[in-house]
């Protein structure tokens, strides 16, 4: 097996930690690929050395050369204002992708830190370009991936647009809830990575609001919260208050009711 090669990568083909052999091939750039064509990528595939909790991956205006992949843990993504405060814009999980957002720019608009050790794929993007032109399938999911970053955080921003604090907080929760299970994860039962402070920060609400969200909707019996871990005990309410309802109107949770501590 290849040895790491000085502080940063090492090249993955023909190793244990190749896209063919990883556990997440359905869920990462490799979708819908022949062995053949994933073998050719593998070539290129590199695999950062791993990553540390707080370290950081790339920060705002880096050169964009590579487009990363998490293989475990878990990192977010955020900007620094000129008064040097912090807002959170996305948390990346085993399966997905990071640095799409500065293919048109050619410099990251944002930095990327690890919430917990985490093992990233590395593919530079120069040489991808390349390997897509020559094979078509691999050229659409890049294609596939560029777009569902792109509608993902549509979709995100007009979810929590003019909600209130109790809704917001459904939605996030139900949004980890359906990524855990494409990872073939429990979709009820699971540790988030990130701070009570990095939500608050995600959502646009203080961290108060957010200690008393959780006491609330632990009182309401939605959910179960000890820590990091979380088990949603009724997802019927938290769909309805996040609005995923299709057949009929949404009847909304009875937010009046004893919270037990909210």
């Amino acid at each position: 097996m290849a040895q790491w090669q000085g502080e940063r990568v090492v090249q993955l083909a023909g190793s244990r930690g190749a896209c063919s052999d990883c556990s997440l091939f359905n869920l990462c750039l490799p979708k819908g690929l022949d062995n053949e064509h994933v073998q050719r990528l593998d070539v290129i595939l590199q695999r950062q050395r791993p990553l540390a909790r707080g370290d950081v991956l790339y920060r705002e205006g880096d050169e964009f050369r590579t487009v990363y992949a998490v293989r475990a843990g878990s990192l977010k993504t955020y900007t620094i204002s000129r008064e040097g405060e912090e807002q959170v814009t996305g948390f990346h999980m085993p399966g997905e992708m990071l640095g799409l957002d500065a293919v048109s720019l050619g410099a990251h608009p944002c930095e990327a830190k690890a919430l917990e050790t985490s093992s990233i794929c590395e593919l530079p993007f120069h040489e991808l370009e390349e390997l897509a032109r020559a094979i078509p399938a691999l050229q659409r999911q890049l294609l596939r991936l560029m777009s569902k970053e792109i509608f993902q955080d549509h979709e995100m921003l007009h979810a929590l647009a003019r909600r209130n604090a109790e809704e917001r907080l459904a939605i996030l929760l139900l949004n980890f809830s359906h990524r855990f299970a494409r990872r073939g994860l429990s979709a009820t039962r699971f540790r988030l990575p990130m701070s009570r402070s990095d939500l608050s920060n995600y959502l646009g609400l203080a961290p108060e609001t957010m200690s008393r969200l959780f006491k609330r909707f632990q009182g309401q019996g939605w959910l179960h919260s000890r820590g990091k871990e979380i088990t949603l005990k009724d997802m019927a309410s938290l769909e309805r208050l996040a609005g995923h309802c299709q057949e009929r109107p949404c009847d909304r949770p009875d937010l009046s009711r004893p919270s037990g501590g909210g």
